[in-house]
């Protein structure tokens, strides 16, 4: 019996057997096509709720406009949590997670890492503060042949450096999640095919633990949409803190957060006293990274006056993306110092309002680029740290008004994935 390299000759061959083709080529292979796969590269910290929210943001995209694709999550942080991965599970059962290394010519440590290189399509690189995996979507593409494409990263802060600059070039698209770090790029010369503007994967997040939100308001008193989130955070992340991490306390970075930390708490203080005293609202104290649970205190909470503190809630434990998720849901907006927490809240239609600064890089900027230039504060600026507390109030008071904006965003960031994704599903396609 003949053998056949690829179902297209087969498919010839048995046409030609039969004397006639019944059906064009390529409707015949339309017929069964194979399942493209994806390799997901994503998850790059799991210490921060915000972070992990990246792959599910993405996840749901794809399950969208590529519902019949193959997905494997190739986790970036060696670490995976049963939480995590039994949340991913449960909101998206068929996606396989492959944990390894790729060395420069793209052999993989692990066995299911190796077959899911073998098999890929396409390396999607999820959306971060900058193109983590760079080296490792070069030694895919060296090893087989196959595209990669880059989905919504910041490029250029003087944190991380641009030394994925060359790899950018060599992916079918490079989507950048603000204007700034779009138009970086192309004054440093990174010229892939497609370069534009694309909102972080998280506005597509859905995950949400519904009871575990119900089961937290009651046990603190608080009242679905009648309380606000507040989220405090330093200028650098001290990641000598992170218990699995184990990093060296870094003086210059300790000592910048030491500094600036009343200058940055202060007006999320007077946002707190303002919306308590003001109105009938009260305020959660919560967070992103793990490390800021203690700051939240002492940052915020015990400084404090006493009225004030009779109506605030301060989150003093870990909690899993998706019972934050349902708790933001059930708040009437969310103020402070982080990004994607704000995401999550305009993904469900929640106003959120954003305060960044120089060693944030410009991953707020996107605040703008959706429509919320208003609700985006630089606190390097002190025009913008005087006119926090009458913009939280004033969400406060009129919440018909910031929720309409809230859902306007939502659907312009959305309509914006929409189109990319376009060029996520022409790229994977098998060849």
């Amino acid at each position: 019996m003949p053998t056949f390299p690829n179902r297209r000759q087969f498919i010839k061959a048995s046409t030609a057997l039969c004397g006639v083709s019944l059906l064009p080529i390529d409707a015949l292979l339309a017929v069964a096509p194979r399942s493209r796969h994806i390799l997901l590269r994503s998850g790059w910290q799991t210490e921060n709720i915000g972070d992990i929210a990246h792959t599910p943001g993405v996840l749901v995209l794809l399950e969208k406009y590529l519902p019949d694709a193959i997905v494997t999550f190739w986790p970036f942080y060696d670490y995976l949590p049963d939480q995590e991965v039994t949340m991913l599970k449960q909101r998206f059962p068929k996606l396989r997670i492959a944990q390894g290394k790729l060395d420069a010519a793209g052999q993989a440590s692990t066995p299911e890492l190796e077959a899911a290189v073998a098999s890929a399509d396409f390396l999607l690189h999820n959306s971060g503060p900058y193109m983590l995996a760079w080296a490792d979507a070069e030694a895919f593409h060296k090893r087989t042949g196959k595209p990669f494409g880059v989905y919504g990263v910041t490029y250029g802060h003087w944190v991380f450096g641009t030394q994925e600059k060359e790899t950018l070039s060599k992916a079918r698209f490079a989507y950048f999640r603000d204007s700034v770090s779009l138009a970086k790029a192309k004054q440093d010369g990174v010229n892939a095919p497609i370069m534009e503007f694309s909102p972080d994967a998280v506005f597509a997040l859905d995950v949400r633990n519904e009871p575990a939100a119900d089961a937290f308001l009651k046990a603190q008193g608080l009242e679905s949409g009648k309380f606000l989130c507040c989220i405090p955070k330093q200028r650098f992340t001290p990641t000598w803190l992170h218990v699995r991490k184990n990093r060296p306390l870094d003086w210059g970075r300790n000592n910048r957060n030491e500094e600036m930390k009343e200058h940055d708490h202060r007006p999320l203080r007077e946002a707190i006293i303002a919306v308590t005293r003001e109105t009938s609202l009260k305020v959660l104290i919560c967070h992103e990274d793990e490390t800021e649970m203690s700051i939240g205190k002492e940052w915020l909470l015990d400084k404090l006056p006493a009225d004030v503190q009779k109506k605030v809630v301060w989150l003093n434990r870990p909690w899993t993306l998706d019972e934050a998720v349902g708790i933001y849901r059930r708040s009437a907006g969310l103020f402070g110092n982080e990004m994607h927490s704000p995401i999550m809240c305009i993904a469900n239609g929640i106003p959120a309002i954003v305060v960044r600064w120089v060693e944030q890089s410009s991953k707020g900027v996107m605040w703008e680029d959706i429509g919320l230039k208003e609700w985006l504060f630089n606190f390097d600026c002190e025009d913008d740290t005087k006119r926090l507390v009458p913009t939280v109030l004033a969400l406060a008071k009129d919440p018909a008004v910031a929720k309409a904006k809230a859902v306007k965003a939502q659907a312009f960031a959305l309509s914006r994935l929409r189109q990319t994704m376009g060029e996520v599903v022409k790229a994977s396609q098998p060849a």
